[in-house]
Formats: C-alpha cells, sequence, structure tokens
C-alpha cells in the first residue's frame, strides 16, 4: 500500500483548517431563512442574546418584547394571519414557560407558531446537578403542544426546523417546541456540509382531499333541510378560501352565523348574516353545516336548551378526531376547508336550488332587522358617564369607516358587547381571545398585526385585559408602530362598584379609581388621550388612526356599567348555602 508523504499530509491538514467553517448560530439563522422566515418575536437573554444580534444583522426582523408571552401571543397570531408558523424566542427556564402560556393557547386556537428555547446541557439536567435555570424543557413542553424537538448537534439544526415547520402547518395547525441548549449555537462545523444540511420545507400543508361518498352525503343531507344553517369559526377564515366559501353561502342562500373570529369572511351586514338572530337560528335550525368551527364550549358543545332539540349537523374538519366529539355528525366531511367546499361546490349542479324555505328565510330577516333596529337607540348615546354600549357604538362606526382596520379586542364586557355590536367587512380583521377565552393576548397580538399586515390597529380592551399585557405598550412606541389602544376603564373587573365590608382593603374585583392610563403612553413618548364621552372617543380615535401615531385613549366608562363575567356568568359556579 502506498503510503502519503508526510509533506502532502500537512498540507491537506492545513487545508481543512483553512476550509470555511459556521457555527450553530449561524446554522440556525440561515435554516430560518432559507424557510422565509422574516421576523422573530422574543425577549433576549442568557442564551439567545447574540443570536438575535445576528439574526437582526443577517436581515431578519427581531421584535423585542418586555415579556415572553406577550411576544408567544405575538408569534400565534402573525402564524393565523400568514399561514406560517410565526417565531418566538424566548431564554431557558423561566422565560420559556413565560413563552409557554402562548404556545399552550396556540395549540388549542389551531395557530401555528413555534417557540424556539435557549436550555441547559443534557448532562446537567440529567444528573439534576444544579445548571442556571436548569428545567428539562422538552418533556414539560410536550403535554401542551403538537409536537417538541430538541437539537443537540450542529449538523441536525436542519432537520429539527424542517420538522417544527411542517409540524406546525400541516393537518390541524398549533403551536411546536423547539428545544435549543446554550452549546449548541457555538458548535462549528464545516461551511459547505452545514449548508447542505439544511432543509427548505416543500409543500408543508399539502392540500386533503375529501372522498366522493362523503361530499354526495353532506350534500343530500344539506338539500333535504327545511331550516338549515351555516356556521363559520375562525378554521375558516385561516383557510384563505373566502371566495369559495362566499361561493357557497350565496348559492345554497343559507343563513350562516359566523363566530367571532370569522366575522368579515363576508360582510357581517350581509343579507344572509344571522349574527343578530343568533339565538333563533341555533334553536330552530334542522340541519347545520360547520365550517372550520367546533362545537366546544362557545356553541354549548352543540346540545342542551341554546339548541332546541336534536340537530343534524355536518361538519368539515381536517382532523377525523373532531367528529362526533360532543354529538354524533350526521355528514362528516374530512379534508382541508378550501378543498372541501370546492367539492361541495363541483357537486352541486346548476339546477342546485337553495334548500331553505321562504318561511324560515324571512323569520330569520326578520328577527335580526327587529334586534338590529332595537339596539340602534343604545348605539346611538352621547351619554356622561360613557356606557360601553355608546363608547362601542362609536367604535362600531369607527370600523364602519375604515374596514381595513384591524381590530383587536379582549376583555369582558368589553369582549361580549364587542363581537355583537362592531360589524366586520373583510376577513381576518377581528382578533380576539378565541378558544380558551382567556385574557392577555392583547398587545401581542395588536403588535404583530401591524408587523405583520402595515394595517393601522385599533385595540379594545377592558382594563382588566390591558393590565395583562400593558407593559408591551413601550414596545409599540420603541417600534413605532400604527397601533390604538382603547381601554374601557370602568375601575374594575367587571365594574368599579364592588365593595367590602370587612376591612379598609379594597374589594378584589377593584382598581384605582379614575384611574388615567393614558398618561402611561405619554411616558414611553406615544399619544396619551383622555375621552369622557361618546364622541369624544370618536374624534380621538380618528385622530390616532389617521396619524399612525401609538397612541392609547382612556374611555371613562360609568364604574356601574357591566355585568357579572359579561355574557358567560352561567360558568361562575354558584352555593345555594348562605352564611346567616
Amino acid at each position: 500500500m502506498a503510503t502519503v508523504p508526510k509533506e502532502e499530509v500537512k498540507s491537506m491538514t492545513a487545508a481543512e483548517d483553512e476550509r470555511e467553517q459556521i457555527d450553530g448560530f449561524h446554522l440556525i439563522i440561515d435554516a430560518l431563512k432559507l424557510n422565509s422566515v422574516e421576523t422573530i418575536y422574543g425577549v433576549p437573554g442568557i442564551p439567545i442574546t447574540d443570536f438575535g444580534r445576528m439574526a437582526q444583522a443577517e436581515g431578519i426582523r427581531v421584535i423585542a418584547f418586555r415579556h415572553e408571552q406577550h411576544a408567544g401571543n405575538a408569534a400565534a397570531i402573525a402564524g393565523y394571519l400568514t399561514k406560517k408558523p410565526g417565531i418566538c424566542l424566548t431564554v431557558s427556564a423561566p422565560g420559556f414557560l413565560n413563552g409557554l402560556t402562548a404556545l399552550a393557547n396556540a395549540t388549542t386556537n389551531c395557530f401555528p407558531m413555534i417557540l424556539i428555547s435557549g436550555s441547559s446541557e443534557r448532562e446537567i439536567v440529567d444528573l439534576q446537578q444544579g445548571d442556571y435555570e436548569e428545567m428539562d424543557q422538552l418533556a414539560i413542553a410536550k403535554p401542551l403542544c403538537k409536537a417538541a424537538f430538541r437539537v443537540l448537534h450542529a449538523a441536525d439544526i436542519g432537520i429539527g426546523v424542517a420538522r417544527a415547520i411542517r409540524a406546525a402547518v400541516s393537518g390541524r395547525p398549533g403551536g411546536v417546541y423547539l428545544d435549543l441548549p446554550a452549546k449548541l449555537f457555538g458548535q462549528v462545523m464545516d461551511a459547505e456540509a452545514g449548508e447542505k444540511s439544511l432543509i427548505k420545507v416543500l409543500d408543508p400543508a399539502p392540500a386533503q382531499i375529501p372522498a366522493p361518498a362523503p361530499v354526495k352525503r353532506a350534500l343530500e343531507l344539506l338539500k333535504s333541510a327545511k331550516r338549515p344553517l351555516i356556521i363559520l369559526g375562525k378554521g375558516a377564515a385561516y383557510a384563505q378560501a373566502d371566495d369559495a366559501i362566499r361561493i357557497l353561502l350565496e348559492k345554497t342562500g343559507i343563513p350562516f352565523l359566523p363566530m367571532s373570529m370569522a366575522k368579515g369572511i363576508l360582510p357581517d351586514t350581509h343579507p344572509q348574516c344571522a349574527g343578530a338572530a343568533r339565538s333563533l337560528v341555533l334553536k330552530e335550525s334542522d340541519v347545520v353545516m360547520l365550517i372550520g368551527a367546533r362545537l366546544n364550549w362557545l356553541l354549548s358543545q352543540g346540545k342542551g336548551k341554546p339548541w332546541g332539540g336534536r340537530k343534524k349537523f355536518i361538519q368539515i374538519d381536517i382532523e377525523p378526531k373532531e367528529m362526533d366529539s360532543n354529538v354524533g355528525i350526521a355528514a362528516p366531511l374530512v379534508g382541508d376547508i378550501g378543498s372541501c367546499v370546492s367539492a361541495l361546490l363541483d357537486g352541486m349542479d346548476s339546477k342546485w336550488t337553495a334548500p331553505a324555505e321562504d318561511v324560515w328565510i324571512d323569520a330569520v330577516k326578520t328577527k335580526r332587522e327587529t334586534n338590529i333596529a332595537r339596539m340602534a337607540l343604545r348605539l346611538a348615546n352621547n351619554n356622561f358617564p360613557m356606557d360601553f354600549h355608546g363608547a362601542l357604538g362609536a367604535l362600531r362606526t369607527i370600523i364602519k369607516e375604515r374596514p381595513d382596520a384591524i381590530l383587536v379586542n379582549e376583555g369582558a364586557n368589553t369582549l361580549d358587547l364587542a363581537r355583537g355590536i362592531i360589524d366586520m367587512y373583510n376577513p381576518r380583521k377581528r382578533l380576539d381571545v378565541g378558544t380558551w377565552g382567556v385574557m392577555g393576548i392583547g398587545m401581542g397580538f395588536a403588535i404583530a398585526a401591524a408587523v405583520e399586515t402595515g394595517k393601522p390597529v385599533l385595540a379594545v380592551e377592558g382594563d382588566s385585559a390591558f393590565g395583562f399585557s400593558g407593559m408591551e405598550i413601550e414596545t409599540i412606541c420603541r417600534y413605532n408602530l400604527p397601533v390604538c389602544v382603547v381601554i374601557f376603564n370602568n375601575g374594575g373587573i367587571y365594574r368599579g362598584t364592588d365593595v367590602n365590608v370587612l376591612s379598609s382593603d379594597p374589594a378584589w374585583t377593584r382598581f384605582v379609581s379614575d384611574s388615567r392610563y393614558d398618561r402611561m403612553m405619554e411616558a414611553f413618548g406615544g399619544v396619551g388621550v383622555h375621552a369622557t364621552t361618546p364622541d369624544e372617543l370618536k374624534n380621538a380615535v380618528d385622530t390616532a388612526m389617521d396619524s399612525g401615531k401609538p397612541t392609547l385613549i382612556n374611555a371613562a366608562i360609568d364604574p356601574a356599567a357591566g355585568s357579572e363575567s359579561g355574557r358567560i356568568g352561567n360558568l361562575n359556579p354558584q352555593s345555594k348555602l348562605r352564611k346567616k
């Protein structure tokens, strides 16, 4: 066997040493850029501070928050708006746990996002040797998201990122956790090999076309209906199959009921919209088609008094296990919403006639018009102090005049009343608490909506809800985002009138009376306004939306206005026992 001369060996070694190398930092950045990630939401700190700096230097927009939960909420709603996974970056342990709340909420709401967290080294965690922010983050994350992965070697970064992306958007979308131990960032490998290890994810959410037989069954059931109803959920909005859904609705002539984040797929003012006749259509319908909606608590699980008796359901969902989750589904239609709706349209011949009886259409129309007329006077008031209806009436006009603006909404009374009062005209313009009904999404959603769309954002917040994420107004000011925050300030949770009769402590539902949230915004260089009447409120919002300047309006609401838990007071446990 021939031997290689020592001189040549030395030369080869030197050449290898001179070959370009790459570290974990840049491999992660390159993997994200290869998959068209343009924005990262996060909070800097050990071990990800330098990663954020490098990502920014490589052209990725990095939005730094004051708390990880709100960065996570921003990433989640970014995923909803774009159909690409939003990216949230956090430090280890407490930072990871803060982001995990948003990840769990995203998974429940079917928003695609990826939570990327730095973590301690495996050998220290496994032996519980007490590392800085030591925690087995992968094990904690797994039950709360669609998938969770850990990358230990630089050569596997491409695989890890690719799997996370595909898991987040395929099938029913949701949250994914990607664990990156601190040492991974500094690992070095051959640059050419590193580049080859990266993966551009192709067709991560392929169309799932429904089988012909279920399509035929659904059409036959729909055609047999005398009082049909179509319910649109936020899944229908996420699907971005707006044209096909509109054609289906208008071709059939069936009344439709949009859930809150589905408002605007067709305008709430559309003659078929039954939003103002919700109680009637739920109770009296005989066949109900669900498009991107689940029979969860928001729809009383599809049974009980609100439904007025047994119905026959058609359900379109990409997840087969969702069928029959609460009631039997007479016609399950499994596939992505765009493909399913297109298949239904293809199955309707040119002679298809609206199955609904004229008496049903007339009954829905009459109920809708009656309720709208009844509400109109309450919305037109210019009372001092403001009530919820007068204030929301002013904002209703704002959105009517600016249908392309994005409305973010959370609270108790502020949320529940706004759902029905503020009409939406375009899809994916209303962002709210979704399935869990949680508080705290407001500022994260508002920031991401402004960043991802470039559109003006109106965030309508209860004073309690704002308290969860209020510090992020500094983030809004720092990035000079076109966000107008309106706080409905009635001095407490539900109301500002509760009294503690046993001590000088305030009632635990009370806040500081006559708070001036507008001055918080001024402290960060934004515009603060105090509004005491609906007219003042409208003028202030118009000015803010015209200027595009970060603005917070403290809308002073009558402390006595509001009801316990908004419109879901029935969820509060009640006891028949009372102390004598």
